[in-house]
């Protein structure tokens, strides 16, 4: 068992001032109350932690000991509290923040950059996973807020009740590319169910969920033993997959943007839209927001709808341009 904490404290201002009275000075308790705390803390511990020499304390092997162990947190948390205190009057502090990986890294920084620019007490601690890791993280109030992203309505969270509350902040289309040489190959403008599936797949997610719901999606259909040759956890790595010619990949629209309109990757379309993702901001529904947590939600939703954000994420009008890419 654990000794009382308060005793533990009146020890260390014994120790530290090498007397009972400057201890119970320091800490406006009464000479005797010390006295008693002492003795107490000694008795939980069963062990004398001081010898007494006339009007002089002289720790014990066994006081100097606890000492080691004491002073350290004592001094950590003097420190430290200063910083769990948060002022009322402005933002400040620590915010837990998670985000997918690719996005997460790609905006995060820029906006806490932005942010600390206004309100420079703030801090950040930045996290960079997948969707169900980041949710988790939330349940367990280990995150602040979570730029999550979402394929699924809010009552279909998997493996949660509804106790999020969700923003949503940008749609993602999500579309299936491969390189030019594998395209000329292997699909030759054939986009059918049939041949789609014979193909070779790449993913940068640890199960195939992705493609999944890419084919959910395009065609009522959930695809059985999808012939997986490769698995990463990194967009960028999977980008630099596909263009090798490895097979095909559902990937991020403004992402690959750039490699699309080189024609270094072409994009499998069909008769339906391409796929959203939702990138939406995710917290406990019944947290009571700090100033700063408040501050901070208030300013990602603003940011992201300027419009050199929003500007990259404007790809439907452009659809019928992947079409027109295709190779004759």
């Amino acid at each position: 068992m654990l000794p009382d904490f308060n005793r533990l404290k009146v020890f260390y201002y014994i120790y530290q001032l090498n007397s009972i009275v400057g201890a119970a000075n320091r800490l406006h308790i009464s000479q005797p109350a010390i006295s008693q705390q002492l003795q107490k803390l000694e008795a939980e511990l069963k062990v004398s932690l001081f010898t007494r020499l006339h009007k002089k304390l002289v720790p014990t092997a066994a006081g100097e000991r606890l000492f080691s162990l004491v002073e350290p947190f004592v001094e950590r948390l003097q420190d430290e509290i200063i910083h769990i205190r948060q002022p009322l009057d402005r933002p400040a502090g620590t915010l837990r923040i998670g985000a997918p990986r690719e996005f997460g890294k790609e905006y995060l920084p820029r906006f806490c950059h932005e942010f600390r620019q206004k309100y420079p007490d703030v801090m950040f601690n930045l996290k960079f996973k997948e969707s169900i890791p980041l949710l988790t993280m939330i349940k367990e109030g280990k995150l602040d807020y979570a730029l999550v992203d979402v394929y699924f309505n809010q009552r279909e969270l998997p493996s949660f009740p509804e106790i999020f509350s969700i923003d949503p902040l940008l749609k993602e289309e999500m579309i299936l590319v491969c390189s030019q040489e594998y395209y000329q190959r292997e699909i030759n403008g054939d986009h059918s169910l049939r041949n789609l599936l014979e193909k070779e797949f790449i993913t940068d997610e640890d199960d195939p969920s992705i493609l999944t719901m890419w084919y959910k999606h395009h065609f009522r259909k959930n695809p059985e033993n999808l012939n997986i040759v490769m698995t990463m956890d990194s967009h960028e790595a999977l980008i630099s997959a596909l263009k090798l010619g490895m097979g095909l990949g559902v990937a991020t629209a403004h992402l690959i943007w750039d490699e699309i309109q080189r024609g270094e990757v072409i994009p499998i379309t069909t008769a339906k839209a391409n796929m959203v993702n939702m990138i939406s901001l995710v917290q406990l529904q019944d947290k009571v927001p700090t100033l700063t947590e408040k501050t901070f939600r208030d300013f990602m939703i603003t940011r992201m709808q300027k419009d050199e954000i929003l500007e990259r994420f404007k790809y439907s009008r452009d659809e019928i341009l992947f079409k027109d890419r295709r190779p004759q």
